[in-house]
């Protein structure tokens, strides 16, 4: 795994732009962290999420509907359709549920880099 580090925050690899399905997402791993990776092709955008729903505590959101609501970018889990912003992580749909964690995301070429806190 290669990493870079900053002051506040460490990039690591996670993986080349082709593995991620065009409006799709894709789990990657992260120490013991799994992190749900998202591309916008209308956009051309990138997101990163914690992949673990907070309603039924399930890894699933990397395998969420994508889509926008009032032109945010959000992921609807699998189970229970509940939506997050993939900006900020709010839930969209009820304003006292659980947020997400998002994280930034940086492009080099063709490789993916996620931005983690170095206080992980």
């Amino acid at each position: 795994m290669s990493t870079i580090s900053t002051t506040d925050t460490t990039w690591f690899f996670a993986c080349k732009t082709t593995d991620v399905p065009p409006n799709g997402g894709v789990c990657v791993k992260y120490k013991d962290e799994q992190i749900a990776l998202f591309y916008f092709t209308r956009t051309d955008k990138w997101y990163a999420s914690q992949n673990l729903c907070p309603h039924r505590r399930q890894m699933a959101l990397s395998r969420g509907l994508t889509g926008t609501q009032q032109g945010e970018p959000k992921v609807a889990c699998p189970f229970h359709k509940k939506t997050f912003s993939l900006e900020d992580g709010r839930c969209l749909n009820d304003e006292h549920e659980c947020a997400i964690t998002t994280y930034p995301v940086r492009l080099e070429d063709d490789r993916i880099y996620i931005g983690v806190s170095n206080t992980y």
